[in-house]
């Protein structure tokens, strides 16, 4: 008797397969992005004292769930929706002071300040969309080479096999048909012989 096998799956990956897996459009994925790092943002200001750490880790996987949520036609919005959030939720962090010039060099600050969270955070939406979209290209055209492998579908199929029948059944009964006796046949066989003629 032979054994089956089970293979066990991993709890890591039972957890990923829980967990939710929506699919944004690029403008739902940038909103999605903004809003979550400007509430990030806030409690960061209130719990940590505008923690620059804090913020940078909390961007790393803001930005990863970004790409991974944004649908597949829109993967090119999510390395560059991932920037514009981490601009609009560094804003309550940032430090400036009153006045609208003064929150806009805070602002200048605080990204220059953070670029190496911003470029990270950056990296890791270009690479997961990236590698997302050579997985979607890879599985178009392992689906282009079954169909070109399998020929033609099932609804072009039939109507060719019903014409391939209806022309077999009609070349047998052209070929069941009787020939008459004396009809046609070489050198002239089945002609009325000719009288001979009085002189």
């Amino acid at each position: 008797m032979y054994r089956v096998r089970v293979r066990s799956v991993p709890p890591v990956v039972l957890a990923l397969r829980r967990f939710p897996n929506p699919r944004l459009t690029g403008i739902g994925a940038g909103l999605f992005a903004a809003l979550t790092m400007f509430v990030l943002a806030c409690v960061d200001r209130l719990l940590f004292d505008s923690s620059e750490l804090v913020y940078g880790l909390l961007f790393l996987p803001v930005s990863a769930l970004t790409a991974l949520w944004v649908r597949p036609a829109d993967l090119v919005t999510a390395p560059i929706s991932v920037p514009i959030a981490f601009a609009v939720g560094v804003f309550p962090i940032s430090g400036g002071s009153e006045g609208l010039g003064g929150q806009i060099m805070g602002l200048v600050t605080a990204l220059a300040v953070h670029a190496g969270w911003l470029y990270g955070g950056t990296l890791i939406a270009g690479l997961i969309a990236s590698v997302r979209k050579v997985r979607q290209m890879r599985g178009r055209r392992r689906y282009v080479l079954a169909q070109g492998r399998g020929g033609a579908p099932a609804s072009e199929r039939a109507p060719r096999a019903a014409a391939t029948s209806a022309a077999t059944a009609a070349a047998t009964a052209a070929a069941a048909k009787p020939v008459r006796a004396g009809a046609g046949g070489a050198g002239g066989a089945g002609a009325v012989a000719r009288r001979p003629q009085r002189p």
